[in-house]
């Protein structure tokens, strides 16, 4: 079990530690409830150095990269950031990323911890085209400062001017004392706020001054358990629950990162697939009568046929309703649409709902 450099101060503040993709990582401190809500009204700083960051490198890199990701990073410039998936030979996705252009012949990728070995296999296979690269995730330290109040918390920790940073935007500067770190106007929480990269000797001093700094505006240490309910509430996907090897962008209405005025692998399926329309689709959906939607959950129409299942599910802590995605037979998938959730020996109804469920 790997543990990041803020495992220990975790420990000492009482948090509920379990293994996360070979990771000893913070679940939850206070309650994910209570940690939720300050992320939705006030700021919380997540520890998320698991994930895993490759630098590619030289004049073929943005090659490679077309290659291998779905999105047009060819639209990019320095400074700016882009959601992606790669997509296998089959159909699925290998993993979903996001890609910072550094400079012209200079790309980091910030890829999910649980696929990090994965990834890296899959994209120097693909690499026929001799760019260099380099994995730095055991280097690099990765804290996520979420919530409404973080441009005017975190202000004080840099000469950047935070507020003039736009979503997936990022500088590279001083901040907290540590030089050339990344501040990254991205995150998964829907609630505003910044990612920070930096390297390893750093990553203390730094969770300290967010936290000092953060104090007059409510700061508090957030667990992943309030990651994922704060992620599902504003229905992007996690990898492992809605997304994976056996479910194509298209299915997973991830078609908005998915360019066909380019060459990639498996494009031109995926074409045909978005041109014919899929079988199966991602929606989001709302019980209607008490219960909890979880993973794996059997969904049913009126007669009781299986017409899919629950990808993830949680009563949202914002909305008050119990909350989930899942995959059904395309026929279910408008909104509207009335469903039903297994859960044990009941059959709950539901109904499928546009995205998000929460709005600020």
């Amino acid at each position: 079990m790997k543990n990041t450099q803020l495992t220990h101060i975790h420990e000492s503040l009482g948090a509920k530690m379990v293994p996360f993709a070979g990771y000893n990582m913070p679940v939850s401190y206070e309650g994910v409830n209570i940690e939720h809500e300050t992320v939705r009204k006030h700021l919380g700083v997540f520890d998320v150095s698991h994930m895993g960051e490759f630098l590619i490198s030289g004049p073929n890199a943005l090659e490679l990269i077309q290659k291998i990701s779905s999105n047009d990073a060819s639209k990019l410039t320095d400074g700016k950031a882009q959601y992606t998936c790669m997509p296998n030979n089959d159909g699925g996705i290998v993993d979903d990323l996001i890609i910072y252009r550094m400079d012209a012949e200079k790309y980091l990728l910030v890829v999910n911890a649980s696929n990090i070995d994965k990834d890296w296999n899959w994209i120097s296979e693909h690499n026929t085209m001799q760019a260099d690269m380099k994995d730095l995730s055991n280097e690099y330290s990765l804290l996520a400062i979420q919530g409404p109040k973080a441009v005017e918390a975190m202000q004080s920790l840099t000469e950047i001017d935070l507020s003039a940073i736009k979503f997936y935007n990022f500088e590279v500067g001083k901040f907290a004392d540590a030089e050339h770190v990344i501040i990254s106007a991205t995150g998964y929480t829907g609630s505003g706020g910044f990612e920070i990269y930096v390297k390893n000797e750093f990553a203390e001093q730094v969770w300290t001054k967010v936290l000092e700094a953060g104090a007059d505006f409510g700061i508090k240490p957030i667990g992943l358990a309030a990651r994922d309910t704060l992620r599902l509430e504003m229905g992007f996907c996690l990898y492992g629950n809605d997304i994976d090897d056996t479910t194509s962008p298209i299915e997973a209405g991830l078609g908005w990162i998915t360019k066909f005025n380019k060459d990639f692998i498996n494009s031109a399926n995926l074409k045909q697939q978005k041109e014919e329309g899929p079988k199966r689709k991602l929606v989001a959906f709302e019980l209607t009568e008490k219960g909890i939607p979880r993973k794996d959950y059997v969904i049913v129409d009126q007669e009781g046929n299986a017409i899919g299942k629950v990808t993830s599910g949680t009563m949202s802590p914002s909305t008050g309703k119990a909350i989930g995605l899942g995959y059904v037979t395309t026929d279910f998938s408008k909104v509207d649409s009335k469903i039903f959730i297994q859960i044990r020996k009941k059959t709950i109804p539901a109904t499928v709902v546009k995205l998000p469920f929460y709005k600020a």
